[in-house]
């Protein structure tokens, strides 16, 4: 599994297709073609994963890492199961301060896994576009 690191990597599959939502994240694809003018933003033909959490959904620095890891660790969990493409899974909703006190508890912990997996499970029967 190989991470999207540049902006243009990360614009191109945001605009691609949104293969899957849950109630606080959402998965975009896109195929591994694109192209920023004449190079391929893609060089290898791998899984591609990026993961998004905006300051305004997650306010503490410490939560937007801890958030983060879970998505690169549960997409690397999927990767068998995914079809081989460029994955950006976005923060599109801030999980309650007032139910998850600590952005570190097994609460937060358990309920991203849970969503992820969900997320997941939803693109991997999803057929590639």
């Amino acid at each position: 599994m190989q991470r999207l690191q540049t902006r243009a990597q990360f614009q191109a599959v945001l605009a691609g297709a949104t293969v899957a939502r849950t109630a606080h994240f959402a998965l975009h694809r896109c195929a591994l073609d694109a192209q920023a003018g004449a190079v391929s933003l893609f060089a290898t033909q791998a899984l591609w994963v990026g993961a998004m959490v905006p300051k305004r959904w997650a306010r503490r620095a410490v939560t937007r890492s801890a958030i983060k890891r879970q998505i690169y660790r549960m997409s690397a969990d999927a990767a068998a199961s995914l079809p081989i493409a460029a994955y950006v899974v976005r923060l599109r909703a801030a999980f309650d301060r007032k139910e998850f006190r600590s952005a570190t508890s097994e609460r937060l912990t358990a309920a991203v896994r849970a969503e992820l997996w969900q997320l997941l499970e939803r693109a991997s029967t999803a057929r590639a576009s």
